[in-house]
Parts: C-alpha cells; sequence; structure tokens
C-alpha cells in the first residue's frame, strides 16, 4: 500500500486536512518514517464568537474541558461527603464559575502550545488556514495572508464535526452549543439541555454538579446507540438528583425578554401540548455535522453520504490518494481514541510498509453522567438481534461501591451486567458498568473482552477488595433466572 515518496512534482508527500486527534496522529507517524507532511487547521467561531487553537474538538471543546468540568462538580460533591467521614466543611462552600473556565482555559492554551511546538520539533509543517480542493491532488488554502495553492501526493481528510443548531426561531441567534459552554464568560444559571445523547447529558450532569439548575429536552430516548436498559439507569439516576426530564418534546422558538432571560416554547409530540418556561442558557445538544461543506470535494472527485465521508476497511475513499480518519467518516464511532489510532494506523500503511487496519469493533466508551456508565461490545438489544433471545445469557447484579457507604448515597442504580452466549464456552459479548470512575474499570476489561473473555475466566478472576471493577468476577445471576439480583452483603 505505500507509496513511492516523492512521485511527481508534489509541495508534499501528505498534506492532512484537520488539525485535531485523527489528523495529527497521522501526521506525526508518517513524518516519523520519512513522508514530507503539512497539517492544514482552521476553526471558524461559533456565532457566540468562540474559537480555539490547534488540537481538534477533544482538545478544546470535548473530552478534555468536559472531563474537567464533570471533576469540578464531583469535587463539590466529596466536599459535601467530607463532613460524614469526619472532616469540618463550611457549609458555604460554593464554585466560581469564572475561575473554573479560567483554569480550564488555561489547562486548553498549555496543551495547544505544547502540540505546536511538537509539530515543529517532528518537522509537520503546520498550516493555519482553511482548505479546499481545486482538483485531485491541489488544495486552495485562505490564509490570513492570501490564499495559497498546496499540492500534495496523498491526502488524509481529519475535519471532524461541529454541533447542530435547530431549524427553530432563535436557536443561533441566543442558544449556544457544547463548543461555547467550556469558556462561558458568565454563569448558566439555570440552563435548558435540549438533546438527550451523551453530549447532552455530560453538560446537564456537570452544571447540576456545580449548583445551577439544568432540565434536560428528550426528543424520542436517551442515549441512542446505547443500551438502553442501561440508558435508562442513567436517566433514573440523573433525575434522582433533582435533574428534571421534558420527555417526547421538541422545542418551537427561543426568544429574549427584556431581562435577558430567554423564554423557550416547546412542544409534547405526543400529546401536542404546547408549554414554555424561561431560562438563563439554552444549550444545543441534538448532533453533530461533519464538516464536508468547506472543502469542495466534488472537485477531488470524492463521494459523500449525507455530511460524512464513506471510507474502506482502510479508510480509503472512492479516490485512491485520499482518506479520511476520524468524525468525518461514515457509520464509525466518533470518539477520540479510535481517531488516533485509525490515523496512526493509516500512515504506517501509507509509509512503514504496515498491513495492519484499525479495529471498529468493540471498542469502550464512558458516559461522564454524575452517576458513570461505561461498556464495551454488543448492547443487550443487539446480541439479541445477533444472536436470538435464546441464544444470550445476561449475568446483572446491583451493588453497593464501599465508598458510599458513610455519606449514605444512593446505591440504587449501581450495577453490572456481562451479555454473554448461552451454551458453548459463554463468550463474553458485552459489559455494562455504571458506578464511581467508570472509564477506569471498563477499560482492563475491554482488553480483556477483545482477547475472548467467557463467563468462566471471568468467575474464576479473583476480584480486588474491595472495589467496584471486583463485581464482575462476582456476577451469578441471570435475568433468565429471574433470581433478585440485589445483594445481601459486601464481603461473603
Amino acid at each position: 500500500m505505500a507509496p513511492v515518496q516523492g512521485k511527481g512534482n508534489y509541495d508534499y508527500d501528505l498534506v492532512v486536512i484537520g488539525g485535531g486527534s485523527g489528523g495529527l496522529s497521522c501526521a506525526k507517524e508518517a513524518v516519523a518514517h520519512g513522508a514530507r507532511v503539512a497539517c492544514l487547521d482552521f476553526v471558524k467561531p461559533t456565532p457566540l464568537g468562540t474559537k480555539w487553537g490547534v488540537g481538534g474538538t477533544c482538545v478544546n471543546v470535548g473530552c478534555i474541558p468536559k472531563k474537567l468540568m464533570h471533576q469540578a462538580s464531583l469535587l463539590g460533591e466529596a466536599v459535601h461527603e467530607a463532613a460524614a467521614y469526619g472532616w469540618n466543611v463550611d457549609d458555604k462552600i460554593k464554585p466560581d464559575w469564572n475561575k473554573l473556565v479560567s483554569s480550564v482555559q488555561n489547562h486548553i492554551k498549555s496543551v495547544n502550545w505544547v502540540t505546536r511546538v511538537d509539530l515543529r520539533d517532528k518537522k509537520v509543517e503546520y498550516i493555519n488556514g482553511l482548505g479546499s480542493f481545486v482538483d485531485p491532488h491541489t488544495l486552495s488554502a485562505k490564509l490570513k495572508s492570501g490564499d495559497r495553492t498546496i499540492t500534495a501526493q496523498t491526502f488524509v481528510i481529519a475535519v471532524g464535526g461541529r454541533p447542530r443548531y435547530p431549524n427553530i426561531p432563535g436557536a443561533v441567534e441566543y442558544g449556544i452549543t457544547s463548543d461555547d459552554i467550556f469558556s462561558l464568560d458568565h454563569e448558566p444559571g439555570k440552563t435548558l439541555v435540549v438533546g438527550a445523547g451523551y453530549i447532552g447529558l455530560e453538560c446537564a450532569g456537570f452544571l447540576k454538579g456545580l449548583g445551577y439548575e439544568p432540565t434536560v429536552m428528550v426528543r424520542s430516548i436517551v442515549l441512542r446507540g446505547f443500551d438502553q436498559q442501561m440508558a435508562n439507569l442513567v436517566a433514573a439516576a440523573m433525575e434522582e438528583r433533582g435533574i428534571p426530564f421534558l420527555r417526547k418534546t421538541v422545542p418551537l422558538s427561543v426568544e429574549k425578554q427584556s431581562d435577558g432571560r430567554l423564554l423557550v416554547k416547546y412542544e409534547n409530540t405526543e400529546t401536542g401540548e404546547v408549554d414554555s418556561d424561561v431560562f438563563d442558557t439554552v444549550l444545543w445538544a441534538i448532533g453533530r455535522k461533519g464538516l464536508v461543506d468547506d472543502l469542495n470535494l466534488h472537485n477531488a472527485g470524492v463521494m459523500t453520504h449525507k455530511d460524512k465521508i464513506q471510507v474502506d476497511c482502510e479508510e480509503t475513499t472512492n479516490v485512491p490518494h485520499i482518506y479520511a480518519v476520524g468524525d468525518i467518516i461514515y457509520g464509525k464511532p466518533e470518539l477520540t481514541p479510535v481517531a488516533v489510532l485509525a490515523g496512526r494506523l493509516l500512515a504506517r500503511r501509507l509509509y512503514a510498509d504496515s498491513e495492519l487496519r484499525m479495529d471498529y469493533v468493540d471498542v469502550a466508551t464512558t458516559v461522564f453522567t454524575p452517576l458513570e456508565y461505561a461498556c464495551v461490545g454488543l448492547s443487550e438489544e443487539d446480541a439479541v438481534k445477533t444472536y436470538g433471545a435464546e441464544e444470550i445469557e445476561v449475568f446483572h447484579g446491583y451493588y453497593k461501591p464501599t465508598e458510599f457507604f458513610i455519606p449514605q448515597k444512593s446505591v440504587r442504580y449501581c450495577y453490572v451486567k456481562a451479555v454473554a452466549q448461552r451454551s458453548g464456552e459463554q463468550r463474553v459479548y458485552g459489559l455494562h458498568y455504571m458506578g464511581p470512575v467508570a472509564g477506569e474499570v471498563i477499560q482492563g476489561f475491554a482488553a480483556a473482552l477483545k482477547s475472548g473473555l467467557t463467563i468462566p475466566t471471568l468467575m474464576n478472576t479473583v476480584g480486588i477488595h474491595p472495589t467496584t471493577a471486583e463485581e464482575f468476577t462476582r456476577l451469578s445471576i441471570t435475568k433468565r433466572s429471574g433470581l433478585d439480583p440485589t445483594p445481601a452483603s459486601c464481603c461473603s
């Protein structure tokens, strides 16, 4: 698969369009194997005017600031729990939104700087410009100093996506998205989060933990694409914490009142009832759109599917020398580690004679809601759809995290389940966990599942006590048995 470097009269062997996780990993790996590489990156400001530096969504307006805000909310919760553990805690403790935002943004800017230095040291030419195709081997880059024409033997498209806005009055003028919330220059206050995917739920979760009043508006189902039993447990746990859900509801309009607050009108899609409420902030989390519009892909002959690019098993588009990785490709997990590994493996196939392809199956992920949810492998629904209900066994159980005992935190939704083959070797098809530090718990099990984990192996593994991760090794009750999955004790 490796092309002959320098073939033809091109400026570069490889031009990567997009300076996010996937594009950067591909560019740096390609340079390490001797390719001449440039990376184009450009961020269009949001309607609110928010913009950011190199690094893409994850670093600037995604995983990193989200996790930091989530951690801030967990720390606030822990401070109040500390009193039960004997700490003398001042009841007047409260968060400082502006200080939090400043701290988060300072960290992001440090990452931007390190990224720029890393590209320079690795001899990747960073071009801060908006690239669009002129022909299959030529880009036009719009720079501050004017347009620049760039040619390359090979291109990798890694432009990712941006949040969608609904087509209703006031949505763009008065609403914000996850692109804005992490740098918002004022307290969000009472916030309507429209959308119940993982981004919407995570934002609502940390806002509640920081002392604000989020409401989640759900058009259809919570966490589409995830195991629906687990999704409903996530929503129930959030409702238990005082986060209201407006179900089967869609927004109709957003109007700014004389006092600066936002009047939102909305409709229940089942009853047709129209209602309204006033909020300080409206945050749209209704999905993301691939950034194909500015690329002029038709000039290169690259075909799209809706707002994404279809690729084959080697990330190749319908044009043999043009590839795509990350969130811009159709039908693959939109996760940073997926983009990073796919970009790295692609560069190795192009410039290091590797044949290893990205495996998009059984990718673990975590939803950083107040009570976190992590999973790897198949949902219960997908397992049943794939193998049939009679061929699936679901082992499940509720549990009680030790650290929840003294502050008497709710353990009602702390739950694990393993979706497995019913007969034969009882291979595990999916693992699902709700509880503290879910991502840390599921990461190790992800490697085990990809290695062919079975229920007998899981049951014969000695757990580390007392941990929440050990609950997977204690699973013995199946849904089919009808027995109560609630534990009687923690140590026997």
